[in-house]
């Protein structure tokens, strides 16, 4: 006999009522990005007990996916707090599910709402887990290189300073992606940015950006170039005892000078528009 299907108004709610069951191990198959995007926001947002996550998609997808930064560092607090595992496979299945040991729910779109068409035949599910687990056992392995965004903003306010991380919180939820693709900043120009607006030396945000793995020194160094070309930030010389000056970040801007932390990257966009 069918278990009651799930219904709701977009993929998070199907997602969100899945992971309420508290399931001990869930099988992500061929999500589409919009799938793991709605997946990596429910099971941020969740109250429930996380299962153990097994997410297997196309590699190309999945990178697309996670050059988004809001998208990437929020999976990456998943995977560094050993809730989620990624891997990849050039055959994955048609449709796109979840696969607990209990139910496996295929998604729908529906346009106006998504459905969770689901099943709990024990016989189906048990043939469902068993192609699932051997499709992740033959998965290849992918590499996340974004740190998580709890770890991101720790280090922030220990290497640079609670005001700067709170600046970034808050400019960084304001935005809907992070991509640095012509249509939105990314996560080195926005820390460049809320360097900027707090006076922090490039020096300390450019290390701290390495340390955490964020992008290279000299990643941080160009796009610092980049926004003085386009009359974003400008510098001041910092003497300091032995070597070169150091550089402390400022914007050149005034429209960015009165712009609240929450404004910084639609402010900065408008610029270079």
């Amino acid at each position: 006999m069918a278990a009651q299907n799930l219904l709701g108004a977009t993929v998070s709610e199907v997602v969100t009522a899945i992971l309420d069951e508290e399931p001990d191990t869930l099988h992500v198959r061929n999500p589409s990005a919009d799938v793991i995007e709605a997946f990596v926001d429910a099971a941020t947002e969740t109250d429930a007990d996380l299962p153990s996550v097994r997410l297997v998609a196309e590699e190309r997808l999945l990178k697309d996916t996670m050059d988004d930064f809001i998208v990437a560092s929020n999976t990456a607090d998943l995977v560094e707090a050993d809730v989620l595992s990624l891997r990849t496979t050039e055959e994955p299945p048609r449709s796109s599910t979840f696969v607990t040991d209990e139910r496996v729910v295929s998604l729908v779109d529906a346009g106006s709402e998504t459905g969770g068409l689901t099943t709990d035949d024990d016989s189906f599910v048990a043939d469902v887990v068993a192609a699932a687990e051997a499709d992740w056992e033959s998965a290849d392995e992918f590499s996340l290189r974004t740190p998580g965004i709890t770890r991101v903003e720790r280090t922030l306010t220990d290497e640079i300073g609670s005001e700067v991380e709170a600046d970034f919180k808050s400019a960084l939820a304001a935005m809907e992606t992070a991509r640095g693709d012509g249509d939105s900043i990314d996560e080195v120009t926005l820390s460049l940015l809320v360097a900027a607006k707090n006076r922090v030396l490039l020096y300390d945000i450019s290390k701290w950006g390495e340390d955490v793995g964020i992008a290279s020194k000299a990643t941080f160094s160009r796009t610092k170039t980049k926004l003085e070309d386009l009359g974003l930030i400008d510098t001041e010389k910092v003497p300091i005892d032995v070597g070169r000056p150091r550089l402390r970040l400022k914007f050149a801007d005034e429209r960015l000078q009165d712009a609240k932390p929450s404004e910084l990257a639609t402010v900065a966009q408008s610029i270079l528009a």
